[in-house]
């Protein structure tokens, strides 16, 4: 059975000036059975190219707020960090991988804000200041990032409800930015207690697939591991 192999979109420390990565999205694939590999990060079209060529499938981790500037918007002085070395990076492969070669992929936090940007959505840029949802929800939860204590309801019918075939589950989130418009070619998956898109997909694509929170973090759940299964599985028969 071939391995497929996984370009996972590299983390930016700025005042290092470097390059690194968390343990747990490298684990995640190589624990079901695909081969990660960490990407340099550019955004040349010909390193673009040959990336797009040489990945079976690409997973977009979490990280900076994405620039405002990709939708539109000027920023507000509660957005977080910004990274343009991302953000070009990352739109440029989404466009290459994704639109253009239908290449599997799966985005984590600001993986799915990036995936619903590049295809003509927007964001709250800081939903304590600029959303008011149908409950209380904390989104940045001050726990360690192994607990489970953010509840997610999944639509039934869609990918995910099939694949996990229940109304609800606990994850762990981290983040304080979320989507606000949802593209038009994606369709939500899941929900928070609030209201906030929390899981997305791409229908017009064999596998785009979003969510807010972070399954790598707690792999010890089965329903973590199955989202990064269902990813590995589609890379594989392509």
């Amino acid at each position: 059975m071939s391995i497929p192999v996984i370009g996972v979109v590299p983390l930016w420390d700025e005042e290092r000036g470097s390059l690194w990565m968390l343990p747990g999205y490298m684990d995640a694939i190589s624990c079901v059975g695909g081969l990660p590999i960490m990407l340099p990060l550019t955004s040349d079209g010909a390193a673009i190219s040959r990336i797009c060529r040489m990945v079976d499938g690409l997973l977009f981790t979490g990280g900076q707020d994405i620039s405002p500037g990709l939708y539109r918007e000027e920023v507000i002085a509660s957005c977080g960090a910004l990274c343009k070395k991302r953000d070009d990076m990352e739109t440029a492969l989404f466009a290459e991988a994704v639109v253009n070669m239908d290449k599997p992929a799966l985005g984590i936090c600001r993986g799915t804000q990036l995936i619903n940007v590049a295809l003509g959505g927007t964001l709250y840029q800081d939903l304590p200041s600029q959303y008011q949802g149908k409950t209380a929800v904390s989104h940045k939860q001050a726990v360690p990032g192994d607990v489970l204590s953010h509840t997610v309801m999944i639509i039934e019918g869609s990918p995910l409800g099939t694949l996990l075939r229940t109304e609800s589950i606990e994850v762990y989130s981290n983040h304080h930015q979320g989507i606000r418009e949802l593209s038009p070619e994606l369709e939500c998956m899941a929900v928070t207690g609030d209201g906030l898109v929390e899981a997305v997909y791409m229908p017009k694509r064999g596998f785009v697939w979003g969510v807010q929170w972070h399954p790598e973090r707690t792999m010890y759940d089965e329903k973590s591991l199955k989202i990064f299964e269902a990813f590995i599985g589609y890379c594989r028969h392509e």
